[in-house]
């Protein structure tokens, strides 16, 4: 499997587990002490670790940090605008349409000299 993929199937793994551990206590954690909802999202949080740091030191050989971030930003908007409406019930609006755009265009410009051999 070559690097792009096994970084993009990892990074893809670790924020799942990063988008539960940031945002997943806010839906039947309400009631429950601050210091034990971060403690949970702690728990979860290093798992995403563990799966995280080898996707980037994967990633890093065959891309820059850039490229690096504006993939991982793309991954988790993907996880996050799901993860939102089926999860957590929000309403979608054409707000994620609109910074899926501005996301794809980032990861065009970032990506530009490998796309088009400039």
């Amino acid at each position: 499997m070559s690097s792009y993929w096994l970084t993009i199937i990892l990074l893809f793994c670790s924020n799942v587990f990063m988008t539960f551990a940031w945002y997943g206590h806010l839906k039947g954690f309400a009631g429950r002490p601050l210091l034990f909802v971060v403690l949970v999202s702690w728990g979860i949080a290093f798992f995403e670790y563990l799966i995280q740091v080898p996707a980037n030191r994967i990633g890093h050989e065959v891309m820059n940090v850039g490229q690096l971030k504006i993939l991982q930003e793309v991954i988790t908007l993907t996880i996050f605008v799901p993860f939102s409406f089926f999860y957590l019930k929000e309403k979608l609006s054409m707000d994620f349409v609109w910074a899926g755009l501005c996301m794809l265009g980032a990861v065009y410009f970032i990506f530009r000299s490998k796309l088009t051999g400039m």
